[in-house]
């Protein structure tokens, strides 16, 4: 079972990975069959618990990317790229790969900041003048300055990839396999 966990996980992060860098997509016609077959395959080896544990690793994915999507900073496909990977990997996995996962697009994030000059710039003064706003009036009011580029889009199933394969090798290492079982 952790074999096939391990096979099916890393083939959908890497093809998933592959087209969020190619059309910064995420497409359905990955991410609803490994919803389900996280469902299936829990359900078949482990009943009415196995089905207890893909639905809390769902739920939990689901939930954890969902906030970021309605602040409009993530895509759908990153959402159900991750409700996918907690129907693999059940409640305690999938909070430890959300967890990396937030590592992983940030340590992305500032690297992408690090190699554009303009953009990191831009934002470092969106960054000021927030600050400077703050402290003259009390007030959070984030108001980006304008910028002839626009800012780069992050391709955030590279960073759900990254951090997912890190917890089930932390887990791995931990335990001696992919998951705690039901």
């Amino acid at each position: 079972m952790n074999l096939l966990i391990s096979i099916v996980l890393a083939v959908a992060l890497l093809i998933a990975s592959i087209t969020d860098i190619r059309s910064q997509r995420i497409y359905n016609w990955l991410t609803f069959p490994v919803i389900l077959a996280g469902f299936v395959t829990h359900t078949a080896f482990g009943g009415f618990e196995g089905l207890r544990f893909a639905a809390g690793g769902f739920a939990l994915g689901l939930i954890a990317m969902i906030i970021p999507y309605l602040f409009g900073v993530m895509g759908a496909g990153d959402v159900k790229l991750m409700a996918g990977v907690g129907a693999w990997l059940g409640v305690s996995s999938t909070m430890t790969a959300f967890l990396f996962t937030c590592i992983a697009g940030g340590v992305y994030a500032l690297g992408v900041l690090a190699f554009d000059r303009k953009v990191f710039k831009a934002v470092m003064g969106n960054i000021v003048n927030t600050f400077t706003v703050f402290m003259a009036t009390r007030k959070f009011n984030f108001a980006p300055t304008h910028t002839e580029k626009a800012l780069p889009r992050l391709c955030y199933g590279v960073a759900i990839a990254v951090g997912t394969f890190t917890a089930m090798a932390v887990h791995a290492w931990q335990t001696g396999s992919v998951h705690g079982g039901y």
